[in-house]
Protein backbone atom coordinates (compact mmCIF):
# COMPACT_ATOMS: atom_id res chain seq x y z
CA UNK A 1 0.00 0.00 0.00
CA UNK A 2 2.64 2.16 0.67
CA UNK A 3 4.30 2.17 -2.86
CA UNK A 4 1.29 2.75 -4.80
CA UNK A 5 0.20 5.77 -3.22
CA UNK A 6 4.00 7.69 -4.78
CA UNK A 7 2.89 6.20 -7.90
CA UNK A 8 -1.02 7.23 -7.94
CA UNK A 9 0.05 11.01 -6.57
CA UNK A 10 2.91 10.68 -9.70
CA UNK A 11 0.29 9.07 -12.46
CA UNK A 12 -2.26 12.35 -10.94
CA UNK A 13 -0.05 15.09 -11.60
CA UNK A 14 1.02 14.00 -14.72
CA UNK A 15 -2.48 13.93 -16.06
CA UNK A 16 -2.88 17.03 -14.82
CA UNK A 17 -0.18 18.59 -16.83
CA UNK A 18 -1.22 16.53 -19.64
CA UNK A 19 -4.59 18.68 -19.07
CA UNK A 20 -3.23 21.66 -18.44
CA UNK A 21 -1.06 21.68 -21.94
CA UNK A 22 -4.09 21.29 -23.59
CA UNK A 23 -5.95 24.14 -22.08
CA UNK A 24 -3.35 26.79 -23.00
CA UNK A 25 -4.44 29.33 -25.34
CA UNK A 26 -4.24 28.51 -28.99
CA UNK A 27 -4.03 30.58 -31.76
CA UNK A 28 -6.43 30.40 -34.29
CA UNK A 29 -5.12 29.62 -38.05
CA UNK A 30 -6.61 31.69 -40.59
CA UNK A 31 -8.05 30.48 -43.55
CA UNK A 32 -6.66 31.23 -47.33
CA UNK A 33 -9.04 31.48 -50.13
CA UNK A 34 -7.40 31.62 -53.36
CA UNK A 35 -8.24 32.20 -56.62
CA UNK A 36 -7.09 31.78 -60.42
CA UNK A 37 -5.49 35.14 -61.48
CA UNK A 38 -8.21 36.57 -63.96
CA UNK A 39 -5.33 39.00 -65.29
CA UNK A 40 -1.97 37.04 -65.54
CA UNK A 41 -1.03 36.39 -68.85
CA UNK A 42 1.44 33.25 -69.63
CA UNK A 43 3.31 31.02 -67.41
CA UNK A 44 4.08 31.97 -63.70
CA UNK A 45 7.60 31.82 -63.16
CA UNK A 46 7.76 34.68 -60.51
CA UNK A 47 5.96 35.15 -57.32
CA UNK A 48 6.95 38.68 -56.74
CA UNK A 49 5.28 39.29 -60.39
CA UNK A 50 2.33 36.96 -59.41
CA UNK A 51 1.78 38.80 -56.25
CA UNK A 52 1.71 42.41 -58.02
CA UNK A 53 -0.73 40.92 -60.70
CA UNK A 54 -3.05 39.84 -57.91
CA UNK A 55 -2.41 43.06 -55.86
CA UNK A 56 -4.09 45.13 -59.33
CA UNK A 57 -7.44 42.78 -58.86
CA UNK A 58 -7.54 43.51 -55.07
CA UNK A 59 -5.77 40.82 -53.18
CA UNK A 60 -3.05 41.03 -50.95
CA UNK A 61 -1.03 38.39 -52.27
CA UNK A 62 -0.19 35.23 -55.07
CA UNK A 63 1.60 32.78 -55.83
CA UNK A 64 2.59 30.10 -58.98
CA UNK A 65 0.79 26.61 -58.44
CA UNK A 66 0.27 24.02 -60.52
CA UNK A 67 1.84 21.44 -63.35
CA UNK A 68 1.01 24.41 -65.81
CA UNK A 69 2.40 26.83 -63.60
CA UNK A 70 -1.12 29.42 -63.17
CA UNK A 71 -1.03 32.69 -61.02
CA UNK A 72 -3.10 32.09 -58.17
CA UNK A 73 -4.32 35.11 -55.88
CA UNK A 74 -4.57 34.88 -51.98
CA UNK A 75 -6.87 36.47 -49.26
CA UNK A 76 -8.17 35.69 -45.93
CA UNK A 77 -11.37 33.98 -45.81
Amino acid sequence: MAKSVPLVSTIFVLLLLLVATEMGPMAAEARTCESQSHRFKGTCLSKSNCASVCQTEGFPDGHCSGFRRRCFCDKPC
